[in-house]
């Protein structure tokens, strides 16, 4: 695998942007039958953080350069701050809109990134794992299958709990809570949708271990999806929100991707 520390400029944001990328190193004899750029456009994870931490985070703590590297998958990290993947309603930063429209398009400018839907999948963690679902829910026609690893899925019940440190980090990103629900940011709503409209569907991975603070908002979105007929496939064992239990579930995820064979 090829690393890369990408510093780029996004004009969606206004602001100089950081992301990690892995990508597939062609082997000597693939270099010569196809060239210098190897051999073709490659399939993607975007591989998305949780609150607390930055586009860094996936290498220091899991073993993810090992684990798809015999997978021929590319991988791309990126940086959003503490910003629930959300065109912020408060701030003025359009962090939606950087992920899920400039972010790609960049992307497969700068490297040999596959854009077939059936090459593009998307994970993340905790704030990361409601990002990566509410990018496949959004744009089924653009995700195979999304990943959730301990995910904040039912953002309007935490709200509700106050859970989070400091509060006003959701009203910041989605304005009130009368605003939030069933708008383009509740999981939930878009759930519904996803499941009434016609078209492809993404495949859904979801975990969360049990003594999770987040384990009761993982098993409601988990009813409620499989009560609208998505194909889900959720797993639940011993386990908090912590690293350990992520890097062996992001292991599982991803023998789990509809991933083709390199």
């Amino acid at each position: 695998m090829a690393w890369m520390d990408c510093k780029f400029f996004s004009e969606t944001l206004g602001l100089s942007c950081s992301m990690y990328v892995l990508l597939p190193q062609p082997t000597r004899g693939q270099i010569g039958l196809a060239g210098a750029a190897g051999a073709g456009r490659q399939p993607v994870l975007f591989l998305l953080h949780g609150l607390s931490d930055d586009h860094t985070i996936w290498l220091r703590r899991t073993a993810i350069e090992r684990y798809v590297a015999p997978l021929g998958l590319a991988v791309v990290m990126p940086a959003v701050d503490r910003s629930f993947y959300a065109d912020m309603a408060c701030g003025g930063r359009d962090y939606w809109s950087f992920v899920s429209e400039e972010l790609p398009a960049l992307c497969r400018g700068f490297f040999p990134l596959s854009a077939r839907r059936e090459d593009n999948f998307v994970a993340g963690l905790s704030m990361g794992g409601y990002g990566a679902f509410k990018l496949a829910l959004r744009h089924p026609d653009r995700f195979a299958a999304a990943g959730s690893f301990s995910g904040a899925l039912d953002m309007a019940a935490t709200w509700e709990r106050n859970d989070l440190q400091n509060p006003r980090e959701l009203r910041n990103a989605f304005g009130t809570p009368e605003q939030f629900r069933g708008s383009h940011n509740d999981l939930f709503a878009l759930a519904g949708r996803l499941a009434a409209a016609p078209g492809p569907k993404p495949q859904l991975y979801q975990c969360c271990g049990t003594e999770d603070f987040l384990h009761r908002d993982n098993l409601a979105f988990r009813d409620h999806a499989r009560k609208l007929g998505l194909e889900l496939a959720y797993e639940e064992e011993a386990g908090t929100h912590e690293w350990g239990y992520w890097d062996r579930k992001l292991r599982r995820f991803l023998h789990w991707l509809p991933l083709a064979k390199p």
